[in-house]
């Protein structure tokens, strides 16, 4: 055939040719004769002509040589080697076959046994004369002879010859295949023998009656079905391409082995009884069973010696065979333990079930993400793999054994480069797979240098013993890790594509690798901008971390102080969305303004409304404005102590009577709208829309020190074009006069733009306050005086505003996301801090290269430990001291000793400067509770007996109550791991959160902002009256509350002389310790404070109070502005320009009446406040 075509193609091309015969042959002749002169003679005219008609095809045709591949698989042989043993799925068919035919063998077996009631008659077919078999007092002729000459056994007999021809042949052809030069060693073989005694005699007795009867142990066939058993288990595995468990074989095997010994054992001694007792089969599987279970009745026992015999033999062979069995399946049984195990594709198919992948599975990490995770009601159902290379930990181990989670976890030990290993979890089924970044992995080269690494005391003569240079090791072990983390997530986005990816980065120049995951969360780029944030709003941090856990706000409930309660209850706010067409909280405000929707849903329902967007992830604006008009497709976030699907309406009026003894004990009413809870649904309070007007005029009453009454003026419901806009950052007459940060008078050269140089790649640039020109390196060195200056302290710089101190162990690209929020436009020129970087190691040119356009932006090497350092950088007068984590601290040999060094240099500096305001950054949570220690400490001794309460509730945030963390004083980056986890039902979290801190911008969002109560503004009075006044004025949403109790401690009355005694004399010595060094360095020694003492005061945060939530002074209130292009309503001062609503609220009166046309207040108005005054004094 392939002859044919090739001789059609080559007619085709003749027939293609030959018309331009006549034109080639000219060609040719032209060429050979403009060609030189060669050795090579020309070829014969008639060769020439061959080669005109046929081209150049012909000679390759000559040439060209057929090749068949794998002519060693064409002979019978192999054909047959391919069929019966190399192909898998043949030769499972095949094992299968002899399976059931050993079976059926051992059946017919059984079945010709039981019909053999009488082993007397037992002779050879046909024989008239039973010939004597007696021998050692032994009938042996039952035993050599059975009964197959009966009508019945007679068609059993014909069915064993046609099952042992067939097993015969296949033993032979098997034989004959696997042949491999060694005929001893293919027939001197057990499963070989056992094949020739029960199948050869049967095929004899066709050509020999007599022997019809002969006995043939084809009981023993029970060991070949069991062979054939484990060769088809091994072709399964090969023929499916799946990896079965090793454990799950290993226990069929051996339940196949512990059948084969009962049956040959029940079957033996039955036939060898037929010369005695006589026992059937029933009654011999009674005692084979009583015997192996070492129970031994003695109702039945064998007579003969052989029987006895058999038992003996079965025996030994039951304790050499089982023990070997039994240490496999242990030793598998230990392996599966320690790898785990596989997740079926069945539950993966029918159930639901998440991916978690880590270098190194931490037990704080994974109870975390389990609390966490299993939180939300609708992941109840959900089922955890966890996979990991390494082994768990005892501990771990422990806790997953509990059922609440060995009924929900499954431990896979494995990596997620391997995709045998993914295949085991189910990657591909899965909902989402966790790839989790080990921050405290350690690094060999790192522990060596923390261990060289001593801690320095406070001396003025302190050297440093640090290199100037970045030391790689102190960073390997972080930069390893994200390298794991993306090989991990490009490993299963190759595997997996379809299943949705939730990473977890550390160092924020490796987020471009990953930026195809679905959502990904870099630990210092979130890290950094949250402790910026908690320098302009105080407790940031706290807010963040509360707001993202999972919580029903029960927490501190049954503490007998009310700061607790109300912290505790506040803190189970959490963030939800809702579509305001489904919405019964907002969908009364369709086409009203955001801001309107905003004030009347926290009024009535408790909610705070504070971002809008089209879906739950595109779009999301924090706070857009009043210009903003509801619409039914809008998406409503909203934070609340649950979500609306979850809540129950119930009116305020059905509930006062109920309540009202409850309310009456208390001086202060700190309820909040959520009231009811009970098994996961709030009744939230519907208050009624017209109060009394007792409650008005309480809400109106002046102070007692004010002529004018202040007014509030009403949220309109859309927006008027008669509103002004009010810029955000209006300059002050005087701000051409201010200090441009470098100790002359100058104007403010700053302009507004995005930064010209990028830290890293994928960075989301902002628009920033910058300097119009870059400052040279040399300027950027705080201590170090150039040509520009000569300044050497920061206090010869004159900053018109308290510094930002950054104590950092070497600067890192995450670094520049806390300068941005520092450095917003959001920001007013005349508020910003100077920041001051304390680093340890010298920066390199790409940092400062990244920091140069910024204003105020200065570093120095130096450490938290020198005396000297902190005063040279200023923290006399610094507002904030913020001290990082060091990298290299996390590689110590206990993980909860990775904070020693940090604690301990903290602690030492809040003795010396007790009146600076210390944010530390912490590894382990659970160290919080060793800063600002004092062993008598009543007041936390209080706070730790309530934390092992929380504990054994099992809430998620047992440490909250540690007033470091309520105070916002200490952070820990594992606190944004819930971050992720929450991303996994609201996958707006991340978005909400990076517009939150700054680190996004979505057009026509706001911004986050704080304002500080002061005395001039208690007559607000609470914290709903404050929403209206931000709301009808500045157009701003309020979402918490920044409290501080200036109070003592509860508890350290009894202590206090005692204590005060014993610490005079150190803080004197610790006094003239920082005032010796403050005058040998030059500094001003007045600025020096060591009296305040930030102990004796109380913080926390509150998350959106309830609208009676009373203000007192010094909060700091949390608000989201509107973007500056927004308009915002001016706030009617005349309280002659205000009027009083039906609905209790204060409207300004209309800007047309002349101040004849005014008519004074009613008597009746007039009398209802003084009465109502003086009811509430």
């Amino acid at each position: 055939m392939y002859q044919n075509i090739r001789h059609q193609a080559h007619q085709a091309r003749v027939r293609q040719e030959l018309g331009l015969k006549r034109l080639e042959i000219n060609s040719i002749s032209a060429n050979m004769a403009d060609s030189p002169v060669t050795g090579v003679p020309p070829l014969p005219p008639r060769y020439r002509f061959r080669d005109l008609i046929l081209g150049e095809y012909a000679s390759q045709d000559e040439d060209r040589v057929q090749v068949e591949f794998y002519v060693n698989e064409n002979t019978f042989k192999e054909r047959l080697q391919i069929y019966f043993i190399k192909n898998q799925r043949s030769s499972l068919r095949i094992r299968l076959f002899n399976l059931v035919i050993k079976l059926l063998s051992c059946v017919l077996y059984v079945t010709r046994a039981c019909l053999d009631v009488d082993p007397s008659k037992a002779k050879c077919h046909d024989c008239t004369i039973t010939p004597n078999y007696t021998w050692m007092e032994i009938n042996w002729a039952p035993l050599v002879w059975v009964n197959r000459s009966s009508p019945i056994t007679r068609p059993i007999w014909g069915i064993q010859v046609v099952v042992a021809i067939i097993s015969f042949l296949e033993t032979i052809l098997i034989t004959y295949l696997s042949y491999k030069g060694s005929l001893v060693q293919s027939v001197f073989n057990i499963r070989f023998l056992l094949e020739m005694i029960n199948t050869v005699p049967f095929i004899i007795t066709i050509f020999w009656a007599p022997l019809r009867n002969l006995f043939v142990p084809v009981f023993l066939n029970c060991w070949l079905a069991k062979s054939a058993l484990t060769n088809m288990l091994n072709d399964l595995n090969r023929a499916m391409q799946r990896s079965q468990s090793a454990l799950a074989q290993q226990v069929i095997i051996l339940i196949a082995t512990l059948l084969c010994l009962v049956f040959t054992s029940i079957c033996g001694i039955q036939h060898f009884e037929r010369a005695g007792k006589n026992i059937n089969m029933f009654d011999s599987f009674w005692f084979v069973i009583v015997t192996f279970s070492t129970v031994g009745y003695g109702d039945i026992t064998p007579e003969l010696w052989v029987s006895k015999a058999m038992v003996i033999i079965m025996i030994c062979v039951a304790l050499i065979i089982l023990p070997i069995q039994f240490e496999q399946m242990a030793f598998l049984w230990m392996e599966r333990t320690k790898q785990g195990g596989s997740y079926s594709r069945q539950r993966a198919e029918s159930e639901n079930h998440v991916v978690v992948c880590a270098t190194q599975l931490q037990t704080d990490v994974i109870m975390d993400f389990l609390n966490e995770f299993y939180a939300h009601p609708k992941l109840q159902d959900y089922f955890v793999v966890l996979l990991a290379p390494s082994e768990l930990d005892n501990n771990l181990r422990r806790i997953l054994s509990v059922p609440l989670w060995a009924q929900r976890v499954m431990y896979i030990q494995g990596s997620a480069l391997k995709d045998q290993d993914l295949v085991r979890a189910k990657v591909d089924d899965a909902e989402g797979c966790f790839i989790l970044a080990s921050r405290n992995e350690a690094n060999p080269a790192a522990v060596q240098a923390s261990v060289r690494h001593s801690l320095c005391p406070v001396s003025p003569d302190f050297s440093h013993t640090l290199s100037l240079t970045v030391p790689q090791e102190r960073c390997a072990g972080r930069r390893l890790e994200d390298e794991h983390t993306i090989l991990r997530a490009w490993a299963v986005k190759d595997f997996a594509p379809n299943c949705p990816l939730y990473v977890q980065i550390l160092k924020p120049e490796n987020k471009f690798h990953v930026k195809f995951a679905e959502h990904v969360v870099c630990e210092d780029e979130f890290k950094f901008a949250l402790l910026a944030n908690n320098c302009l709003c105080p407790a940031m941090s706290t807010f963040i971390t509360l707001l993202l856990h999972t919580s029903r706000g029960q927490e501190g409930q049954e503490s007998s102080e009310e700061w607790q309660r109300i912290y505790g209850r506040c803190s189970g706010n959490e963030v939800y969305h809702i579509r305001l067409a489904d919405s019964k909280f907002f969908g009364e405000y369709e086409g009203k303004s955001f801001t309107y929707a905003s004030f009347h849903a926290h009024k009535k329902y408790g909610v705070a409304l504070v971002a809008i967007g089209k879906d739950e992830v595109t779009g999301i604006k924090l706070n857009p404005g009043p210009k903003h008009i509801m619409r039914k497709g809008d998406m409503c976030f909203y934070m609340a102590i649950t979500k609306e699907e979850n809540s129950a309406f119930i009116l305020a009026k059905k509930q006062h009577e109920k309540e009202k003894s409850k309310f009456s004990t208390q001086p202060r009413s700190t309820r909040t709208h959520s009231i009811i809870a009970g098994a996961g649904t709030v009744a939230l309070e519907l208050q009624r829309s017209r109060p009394s007007n007792a409650s008005n005029h309480a809400l109106l009453s002046p102070p007692h020190n004010s002529d004018k009454r202040p007014s509030i003026a009403d949220v309109m419901e859309t927006f008027e074009p008669e509103y002004v806009p009010i810029p955000l950052d209006e300059p002050s007459e005087d701000e051409a006069d201010q200090h441009d940060g470098r100790g002359d008078v100058a104007v403010l050269d700053y302009v507004q733009d995005y930064p010209p140089v990028q830290p890293y790649i994928g960075y989301t640039s902002m628009v920033c306050h910058l300097m119009k020109e870059k400052v040279p390196f040399c300027c950027l060195q705080l201590n170090n005086p150039c040509q520009h200056n000569n300044f050497e302290y920061a206090h010869h710089y004159k900053w018109p505003n308290k510094s930002i101190i950054v104590a950092a162990e070497y600067a890192t690209p995450g670094l520049y996301n806390f300068i941005v929020p520092l450095r917003s436009q959001c920001r007013p020129k005349r508020e910003l801090n100077p920041v001051v970087f304390l680093l340890e190691n010298l920066p390199d040119e790409r940092f400062l290269e990244a920091i140069c356009c910024f204003p105020m932006v200065y570093y120095m090497v130096g450490s938290i430990n020198n005396l000297d350092d902190l005063l040279r950088a200023g923290i006399i007068h610094a507002n904030n001291v913020v001290v990082v984590d060091k990298e290299s601290s996390k590689a110590a040999a206990e993980d909860y000793m990775a904070d020693s060094g940090t604690i301990v240099n903290v602690q030492t500096m809040f003795r010396l400067f007790p009146s600076t305001s210390i944010i530390t950054e912490l590894t382990n949570p659970a160290n919080m509770r060793f800063m600002q220690f004092r062993a008598k400490d009543f007041q936390a001794l209080n706070v730790a007996k309530l934390e092992k309460k929380e504990k054994e509730k099992g809430s998620n945030l047992a440490y909250m109550f540690r007033l470091p963390f309520a105070a916002g004083r200490v952070f820990s980056a594992s606190m944004l791991d819930t971050l992720l986890y929450q991303s996994f039902v609201k996958e707006y979290m991340i978005t909400l959160v990076r517009l939150l801190l700054g680190l996004g911008h979505t057009p026509g969002s706001g911004h986050l902002r704080s304002m500080r109560v002061t005395e001039s503004d208690l007559w607000i009075r609470t914290y709903g009256r404050l929403y209206q006044k931000q709301c009808s004025s500045s157009c701003e949403i309020p979402i918490g509350i920044y409290r501080t109790e200036r109070k003592p401690l509860v508890g350290m009355e009894d202590y206090f002389d005692e204590e005060t005694r014993s610490q005079n004399s150190e803080r004197e010595q610790l006094r003239e310790l920082v005032k010796s060094r403050v005058k040998d360095l030059g500094l001003p020694e007045e600025h020096y404070d060591d009296l305040h003492n930030r102990r004796s005061s109380l913080s926390y945060v509150l998350i959106n109070p309830s609208d009676d939530t009373r203000l007192e002074l010094d909060d700091v209130i949390y608000l989201l502005r509107p973007d500056a292009s927004v308009p915002c309503a001016s706030t009617p001062t005349d309280p002659d320009e205000i009027s009083l609503q039906e609905d209790g609220s204060i409207r300004p009166a209309p800007r047309n009446r002349s101040p004849e046309n005014r008519k004074p207040q009613s008597n009746t108005e007039e009398t209802s406040v003084k009465i109502e005054e003086e009811t509430q004094v």
